[in-house]
């Protein structure tokens, strides 16, 4: 998959979770607790990562999901939900665009880090242009956040 095909896939699945959110905000206005909304959304993305796995590898490819399955592993799942409940809640008290816009800044944050620690990172002086877009991201989301607050 080439940078362009990358790019418009990404661009894809930004557009399908504020989507995503939209909805799922719709089903905890008829349900009692933003966890039926999470629980249903696990459910269904559980049901079709299965079908797919099953589809892909048949019944040797749970063993190996089952042979790869460690305590930490259970980490990103609980990581996911956090974020889809986190971002549920901030489209109900903040809206789409203030949510978006501190959950996509600090992801930023996140990442700029994660990158330094990697092995052969560039010294933290030779990333003045990412960084300075990093902080124009803070501000514009501060700025589209306060109104939000």
């Amino acid at each position: 998959m080439g940078a362009a095909s990358t790019i418009v896939l990404l661009i894809s699945a930004g557009i399908c979770l504020v989507l995503q959110n939209l909805l799922m905000v719709r089903i905890t206005l008829s349900a009692s607790t933003v966890l039926i909304a999470l629980v249903i959304n696990s459910a269904v993305g559980l049901t079709v990562l299965l079908g797919l796995l099953l589809l892909r590898n048949g019944p040797g490819g749970l063993v190996e999901a089952a042979a790869v399955l460690r305590p930490w592993a259970l980490l990103p799942g609980l990581l996911g939900s956090f974020f889809v409940f986190a971002g549920i809640l901030g489209y109900q008290r903040l809206g789409a665009a203030p949510t978006i816009a501190i959950l996509v800044a600090s992801q930023l944050v996140a990442g700029l880090a994660a990158d330094q620690l990697k092995p052969g990172a560039q010294a933290l002086s030779a990333q003045g242009l990412p960084i300075l877009g990093a902080i124009l991201l803070v501000v514009g989301a501060f700025l589209i956040a306060r109104r939000g607050v």
